[in-house]
């Protein structure tokens, strides 16, 4: 389960650091027992026959970490980061930007890795996030590119740390909001990147989720819930907060500040106000006047360009079915004209230097790893330095195709298809047979699925299968109305919007109506055993991953720093503090229904999770342990809200290959050696994957 003002990751500390790309927000029949039990020999026999001359590509190279992930350049333009794996776990690299062979570690991680980094505005210095087993209590450090020094910024236990603002008129200095005096809300807190001294710059005494901040570090826009489950926002007049404006409970995830100009006099927001979907507009602050300066009938804006030293729009975005952007002036558009010239996929800048002469522009294709270039705007070339994942190239990869289902009440589906490899003829999305489908459910809800390489949905098409995500009302991206069309319809309505794309593709030859399994992480575990629960003569199988049980025990149990957001669950999910509202829950949540599962089920849960606590799976599995339902329980000690260790992670993808292969007759490979280094446990049901036993032996 995700919140709209979750912190940290990538897109927290490119909001810090980096104004280039703003990312704007703000995943049947019962099978027979002896299916459980089939030998590998047996499994493979049972594979579709279009696939008896396609390689199987290895779950290390489709869920291993990538050789290089999060391309970054100094804003200066000398040096170039990433991270990349030393001794098997992600660190921070860095590099001459003309000699990127010539990169070094400047971190030594040993545990779980660096998920999110950034340059500071020295060009000597790179921050970045880091929390302990997944707890999420982020802590941020500074480390030095040349010795490798690393500075702790924010020591301090059981406290959450969110990367606020950097800014190229202080570089050696950070803003940062900890909720060390209250759990429930954030102070900001002016951190030295060098010394590690710190000091306050505000006293959360209002409320205040998330913050506006000019290049002086002067606060000057934040917001607050509302009662009705809006957002007031707030401005910063003469060290006092004066309303700015109040957005509606229907507006509330769509609207809002995304930032200023260099002068501190325009206010570039998102805002859905008076139409559907979310438009970026510029408001003069002396005058109050409002420019349109971007918006998409169809689509929310996506994503903004914004000059890293001028601080004006260059190119906004919007997604659809695909990201498509659109230049706000002309030497972007004349930069972006040639960009797509280079190669093929969406072209996506992701890091520049301070100056914006120089860019890294990544391309992004459903059949191949990124493919990152340096493009020098002032001879417009771009070089071509590497690929995310060398072992991807040359696989027997599957083209992901978007398609767009009509719901029961006629709402529009964006949907991604991913079919075997030679299982339907050229261009065709009918297999030449109907195949085993695998409904892949996304987590959030507010949150949406992308066109693209997914290696989920890779995995399933070399195995035999077809897989289907599918954007339910609920998901963001296409403008409020679908948004709040999923309020209160966890269970109900977004839930039959899964069964409808699982219909259509039965309809249409694509799936097997015997053999359809559901699987998910977070809102999309949730959906998974709603799945199960509500609608047992569909599923033939289902995988959880960190999936919430029961409703009510899950909004009681959420995060302290959470809890001035309970309106915006109470209006979206449901209110646990009344009678109606638990009434409501209680039906949604699965648990109630546990014995109406028949399917088998695998679980995924990290030990340690603050957002979907343990005891979401820990009930789940004690409902059907004394049933005839197979369930398979893997428990993670030192992992969170997902998998991020890469053992972990592929021994997760291990079990789930053989799980799958036994309910639905595709093909997998052996778990082999993919237990080795992983923490999992697994209290119930290991005799239920093939193979598992013998794994956990040795």
């Amino acid at each position: 389960m995700t919140t709209p003002h979750r912190t940290p990751g990538p897109r927290a500390l490119a909001l810090a650091r980096n104004p280039i790309v703003i990312a704007l927000v703000a995943s049947g029949a019962l099978v027979a027992l002896v299916a459980l039990v089939t030998t590998l020999a047996t499994a493979a026999a049972s594979a579709p026959s279009n696939l008896a001359d396609t390689p199987l590509i290895a779950r290390a190279v489709l869920f291993g970490d990538p050789d290089r992930a999060s391309v970054q350049l100094s804003p200066d333009g000398a040096r170039l980061a990433f991270l990349a794996p030393k001794d098997g776990v992600m660190n921070v690299w860095v590099a001459p930007t003309i000699a990127p062979d010539q990169a070094e570690p400047v971190t030594d991680d040993h545990d779980r890795g660096i998920a999110a980094y950034a340059w500071a505005y020295t060009s000597k210095h790179l921050i970045y996030l880091q929390d302990q087993a997944g707890d999420e209590h982020w802590r941020v450090y500074a480390v030095e590119a040349d010795s490798a020094e690393v500075v702790e910024l924010t020591p301090l236990d059981g406290v959450q740390a969110r990367l606020t603002h950097a800014s190229p008129r202080h570089p050696e200095h950070v803003l940062v909001a900890l909720n060390e005096r209250v759990p429930q809300l954030h102070d900001l807190y002016l951190i030295d990147i060098v010394s590690g001294e710190r000091e306050l710059v505000l006293h959360n005494d209002q409320d205040l989720l998330s913050f506006l901040v000019d290049d002086d570090f002067v606060v000057r826009f934040a917001s607050r819930p509302t009662a009705a489950g809006g957002v007031e926002i707030l401005a910063r007049v003469d060290d006092v907060w004066v309303s700015f404006t109040t957005v509606g409970m229907e507006d509330a995830l769509t609207t809002g500040p995304i930032a200023l100009d260099r002068s501190g006099d325009v206010l570039y927001m998102l805002d859905s106000r008076n139409r559907d979907t979310a438009a970026l507009t510029a408001v003069d602050l002396a005058s109050g006047e409002r420019e349109v300066l971007f918006e998409d009938p169809r689509a929310d804006v996506s994503g903004a360009i914004i000059h890293p030293r001028e601080g004006t729009v260059q190119a906004a975005a919007s997604t659809y079915e695909r990201t498509r952007w659109t230049a706000l002036e002309a030497r972007f558009a004349a930069d972006l004209e040639v960009l797509q010239e280079v190669d093929e996929g969406d072209v996506n800048l992701i890091s520049r230097t301070y100056d914006d002469e120089v860019w890294i522009v990544a391309f992004t294709r459903d059949t191949s790893p990124v493919r990152y270039y340096v493009f020098d705007r002032a001879v417009g070339e771009a070089t071509f330095l590497f690929t995310n994942r060398t072992d991807l190239e040359g696989q027997p990869l599957a083209p992901m195709h978007p398609v767009v289902i009509e719901a029961r009440d006629g709402l529009e589906l964006v949907s991604y298809l991913s079919l075997p490899v030679r299982a339907a003829p050229d261009g065709s999305l009918r297999p030449d047979e109907p195949l085993p489908l695998v409904l892949t459910v996304h987590g959030g809800p507010w949150a949406r699925d992308n066109w693209g390489y997914s290696a989920v949905h890779q995995w399933l098409a070399n195995r035999g299968y077809g897989a289907l995500a599918v954007n339910f009302r609920g998901s963001t991206g296409f403008g409020k109305a679908f948004l709040n069309a999923g309020n209160l319809e966890w269970g109900a309505a977004m839930q039959d919007d899964l069964l409808d794309a699982v219909h259509w593709a039965i309809d249409e030859g694509i799936a097997d109506p015997e053999r359809v399994a559901i699987m998910g992480g977070s809102y999309g575990g949730y959906a998974t055993l709603a799945g199960l629960a509500f609608h047992p003569e569909i599923f033939a199988a289902g995988v959880s991953i960190v999936g919430p049980s029961n409703l009510i025990t899950l909004l009681e149990a959420i995060p302290p720093y959470w809890e001035p957001q309970v309106e915006l669950f109470a209006t979206r999910v449901g209110d646990h503090r009344t009678d109606e509202g638990r009434a409501l829950l209680e039906a949604r949540s699965p648990l109630t229904q546990a014995e109406s599962i028949r399917a088998p089920l695998l679980i995924a849960q990290g030990a340690n999770d603050p957002r979907v606590p343990r005891a979401e799976s820990d009930q789940m599995v004690a409902a059907l342990r004394d049933g005839a339902v197979p369930v398979t329980y893997a428990l993670y000690p030192d992992e969170g809200h997902g998998l991020v260790r890469p053992p972990n992670r592929l021994s997760f993808y291990a079990l789930a290959d053989g799980f799958l292969a036994a309910t639905l007759g595709g093909r997998f490979e052996p778990i082999g050696d993919d237990l080795v280094g992983s923490s999992i446990t697994v209290p119930e049901g290991a005799h239920h994957v093939p193979g598992l036993v013998e794994a956990l032996g040795r």
